[in-house]
């Protein structure tokens, strides 16, 4: 109970209450805080041919407030939303919350389906390694957590609902609706939980309470079901953090299939204008991933026992993926050739002649609707998607590496930042300031930090309390160079190589946003932007859609097996103190299960 009450008021629980304000003190000021005139988009929305004259506009601003200031803003909104008025929509005049509340249960229903459809999937990931003993998800369920959610929607929706006709293709009508956008939501959050729990297993599989157990005679089902136990508990929480990411795939798997739900609200309400509705929505979809987290937290409470629950429980190291050389070399000699060729040529020539022509050596990925070159837009599309990708992984790692040392305040901000999937960021970013490329970097940075900072805040934990710091304590040596000699080595490799493993999820991150509309704009040859211009003739030219996606999934390999080959092949080294050496000391601090 005291170990409660303290987390509640130490710093974590100060910086997630701050946190959490400022979300919401977000939120609620979106109308003053919008590039726009809410008082033009209520007028349009009420009469398209009034003319928008001052004292029109003046009048709307003071119907809505807006003549009051932020403050008394934010305030009035606070005082409705605590008596449950969430306000009127500026487009429709009804009530926000009847919106709210059928759109959040549609969108339970989808992300309840889709999570069983992830735990199929992930059993079957897992079942090889059980069996075994041994073995990895490795880069095939790394590849299936990077595949773009709207991308599996798209291939379902035409393969399933139109060619062969077995299911139907939009709409919230009945169960048979609710098939292909689960399976279009479930199959990436299946990969990712199939990979956590099979690069797990094998360390777990390794202990030697299970050689015991088999030597006693313990069946094989017992012993996998202990195994699972024990590899449950340090897992939940990215498990939470994957239903959270439900949230945001459902954005986009609702526009495909044109489904109700809370996301698709949302995204409507930022691209009207319909600032009141927005914020219900966005409300909504925050209340359930700090629900998300919350039961996360409760369920490995009640995995480890009143035994285990101050003390916690971590895994012992995953043993490293082994990857052949080659493996890496070569998707990135298929990756550099195809983006260097495509940097060759002009993205934004048109020829209307050549519209959806096939791959020829004229256009070798074939022409968009526009007559584009698809090779050209990909690979002037590499700098806007990989480039920014990589200054987000490098921005977060140094978020990551000076949060470390304030574990506290780190652990309070990223229970609220892992509550916030990137689209719901993005969607915010995009109502404030418009969409864009700038946009869809800014929503992505603000949350890819959590997961680093809670990995380095580990590992400074860890380093601090070994032995040799305090030898090297007593010999004399400097704070300053303990800390540049010691601690920020042994945290800054093995934080590097978790951001490189980020580096796809945060690519299609941004590839999702600019699926949306909320990155970047026509006529920019950005990834996510490709899928979704190409969505509408997917049939009649598939190879203008899976240009982008295959690259996407070249990308995720190429961060699994790179990753996976520096980890292998990096050195034993030997701490040395500033007066001799201490003798040689491995310092292996490696990326943590579920990175």
């Amino acid at each position: 109970m005291k170990a409660t009450v303290r987390k509640l008021v130490g710093p974590a629980g100060l910086t997630r209450f701050v946190c959490l304000v400022a979300v919401l003190a977000t939120v609620g000021l979106l109308p003053w805080l919008s590039h726009r005139d809410p008082a033009l988009t209520v007028l349009r929305a009420r009469s398209a041919e009034q003319e928008a004259t001052d004292e029109a506009l003046s009048a709307i601003r003071e119907d809505l407030g807006l003549h009051d200031g932020p403050l008394s803003l934010l305030g009035g909104w606070a005082a409705d939303l605590l008596r449950g008025d969430f306000g009127t929509s500026w487009v429709s005049g009804y009530d926000v919350l009847p919106s709210v509340l059928a759109g959040l249960q549609v969108s339970l229903g989808l992300m309840g389906a889709a999570l069983g459809v992830a735990v199929v999937l992930a059993a079957a990931l897992v079942a090889p390694v059980l069996v075994r003993g041994r073995g990895s998800a490795g880069a095939f369920a790394a590849m299936l957590a990077a595949v773009p959610e709207f991308l599996l929607a798209t291939v379902a929706l035409l393969v399933c609902g139109v060619w062969l006709g077995w299911l139907p293709t939009a709409g919230w009508a009945g169960p048979e609706y609710l098939v292909l956008p689960a399976i279009a939501l479930g199959v990436p959050a299946g990969g990712l939980l199939g990979r956590l729990v099979a690069d797990a297993l094998p360390a777990v599989l390794d202990e030697r309470w299970v050689e015991l157990w088999r030597g006693a005679g313990v069946s094989r089902a017992r012993i996998a079901g202990a195994a699972l136990r024990r590899v449950l508990p340090p897992l939940v929480p990215q498990f939470g953090m994957a239903a959270v990411g439900l949230t945001g795939g459902a954005v986009a798997v609702e526009m495909v299939f044109a489904v109700p739900g809370i996301g698709r609200t949302a995204l409507g309400a930022a691209k009207s204008q319909d600032l009141p509705l927005l914020q219900g929505s966005v409300l909504a979809l925050l209340l359930l991933g700090l629900v998300a987290g919350a039961l996360a937290a409760l369920t490995r409470r009640r995995l480890l026992g009143p035994a285990l629950r101050d003390a916690g429980l971590t895994l012992p190291p995953a043993r490293p993926v082994r990857t052949h050389p080659a493996i890496p070399l070569t998707l990135f000699t298929v990756l550099a050739v195809t983006i260097g060729w495509g940097l060759l040529r002009d993205p934004y020539t048109l020829n209307t002649a050549a519209r959806l022509a096939a791959p020829s050596w004229a256009h070798p990925l074939g022409t968009d609707a526009l007559g584009r070159d698809v090779l050209a837009r990909l690979g002037h599309g590499a700098a806007s998607t990989v480039g920014t990708a990589a200054a987000i992984c490098a921005l977060s790692l140094l978020v990551a590496l000076a949060l470390g040392f304030l574990p506290g305040i780190a652990a309070g901000a990223a229970d609220i930042a892992n509550a916030l999937p990137p689209v719901i960021v993005g969607i915010l970013v995009a109502a404030a300031a418009g969409p864009g490329t700038g946009g869809a970097a800014l929503a992505v940075a603000l949350i890819s930090w959590p997961a680093l900072s809670a990995h380095a805040a580990a590992l400074v934990q860890e380093v601090r309390a070994s032995a040799f710091l305090t030898a090297q304590r007593a010999m004399g040596a400097t704070p300053w160079w303990i800390l540049t000699r010691h601690v920020l080595p042994s945290v800054a490799a093995p934080v590097a190589r978790h951001a490189l493993l980020r580096l796809p999820g945060i690519a299609l991150a941004l590839a999702s946003l600019g699926f949306l509309g909320l990155g970047a704009q026509p006529p920019a040859p950005e990834w996510g932007l490709l899928l979704d211009e190409s969505r509408a003739y997917v049939e009649r030219a598939p190879w203008a859609a899976l240009a982008p996606a295959v690259a996407l999934a070249l990308l995720a390999g190429l961060a699994v097996s790179g990753a996976a080959a520096v980890q292998g092949r990096r050195p034993r080294r030997t701490t040395a103190g500033p007066r001799g050496t201490l003798g040689a000391r491995a310092v292996r601090k490696e990326t943590p299960v579920g990175a």
